[in-house]
């Protein structure tokens, strides 16, 4: 490992849930707008190193499952049936990672050792 390496937690994160769609029945067991399709995006912010990661979580009515109208739901309430339905550390372990190997790239490009490293033109006006 480099000496400059730099390892990235959860912890050193902001998250952020973005909702970008939610597909409905329009009747589902006698309830209306009922949500089937939860289309969800987690954001996760480290200084000026951004990832992200995309899914799409079914639901299905289950005995015993209050039905809140479609009118009613709010961001937090589908963030909540979000943070019930998917493992949300292995979803932040896996933002850490992306955004590690954005501050150390595992992979880099070199120029090749066997040509001439190009010079900078100088400019006329400069002041050397």
């Amino acid at each position: 490992m480099m000496s400059n390496y730099r390892t990235i937690k959860t912890t050193d994160l902001s998250f952020e849930w973005v909702i970008s769609q939610m597909q409905c029945f329009p009747s589902y067991e006698g309830e209306k707008d009922f949500v089937v399709y939860v289309h969800w995006r987690r954001n996760a912010t480290f200084e000026e190193y951004v990832a992200d990661v995309y899914g799409c979580q079914t639901y299905s009515q289950k005995e015993g499952d209050t039905y809140i109208p479609y009118a009613d739901l709010t961001f937090d309430i589908v963030c909540g049936w979000l943070e019930e339905s998917l493992d949300v550390p292995a979803l932040d372990i896996n933002l850490a990672k992306q955004i590690e190997d954005l501050v150390n790239p595992p992979i880099i490009t070199l120029p090749l050792p066997w040509e001439p490293v190009p010079v900078p033109p100088i400019e006329e006006n400069a002041i050397i």
